[in-house]
């Protein structure tokens, strides 16, 4: 695997970088005091890469306003859907004229309160694997099985007037085993209600890209980052990996 091969190569005495095969290679000093840009051909040792698990290179990034976060943690959902139960569903705002509702309350000992609203389209429920839901006071393990049967999660909250996405540090979306978050500083959410505009389209086909717009939402990217240092024994150059 991926991991493995960055350790053979850091045991290896040199790595090659291949590019530019037309060219000598250049000494890291002669390049770190040049000005970019340049184009060079190195021949380095692989001193460190960071970071040292796999799983820790994949981050949250923000075109727009090119900030980093750090992909939250089981942990951190669970903590995020707690809070969000602490408030039982609001039974007003069930059963409108673009989803229908379902709440139940759980055999276990807290007796949770759950509410699931299936979004219709031409006043009828369509197959599972082409619904759009959203649940209120559910579980991590509650919301996953939902994402693998239908086709879209988004979990939610109740105000008094209107339902509304929970903190930013929470998905704002779930399609089978991805989750999809949104820029806390960038977005400016809506209300639930503006998904009806999507729901009455002909064909609603639930793209996240969609959705995020309608919510208000500016969508997060999954990136992958790593960073390398390079040493030749005449300097230093640390070299960084981004790509999508």
């Amino acid at each position: 695997d991926f991991q493995s091969h960055l350790q053979r190569c850091q045991q290896l005495s040199v790595t090659v970088l291949t590019d530019h095969q037309d060219l000598n290679n250049t000494g890291l000093r002669t390049i770190l005091n040049s000005t970019a840009p340049q184009q060079y051909r190195l021949r380095a040792k692989l001193r460190t890469f960071k970071p040292q698990k796999l799983h820790q290179s994949i981050k949250l990034h923000c075109s727009k306003c090119n900030s980093l976060k750090e992909v939250p943690n089981g942990d951190d959902l669970n903590l995020i859907l707690q809070e969000s139960a602490a408030t039982a569903p609001n039974p007003e705002l069930h059963n409108t004229s673009w989803y229908d509702s379902v709440m139940w309350t759980t055999q276990d000992q807290k007796q949770r309160k759950i509410a699931i609203h299936f979004v219709k389209h031409d006043e009828m429920l369509q197959e599972p694997e082409d619904t759009l839901l959203m649940i209120e006071g559910g579980t991590l393990k509650e919301v996953w099985k939902l994402s693998r049967r239908f086709k879209c999660v988004i979990p939610v909250r109740s105000t008094e007037d209107d339902l509304k996405l929970l903190d930013l540090s929470a998905p704002f979306l779930l399609q089978g085993n991805v989750k999809y978050y949104g820029c806390k500083q960038c977005s400016t959410p809506k209300t639930i209600k503006s998904l009806s505009t999507l729901a009455a389209e002909q064909r609603p086909s639930w793209e996240p890209t969609e959705i995020a717009q309608v919510l208000g939402i500016v969508p997060l990217q999954y990136v992958f980052i790593m960073k390398f240092t390079l040493v030749d024994g005449t300097g230093a150059l640390n070299a960084y990996l981004f790509d999508y």
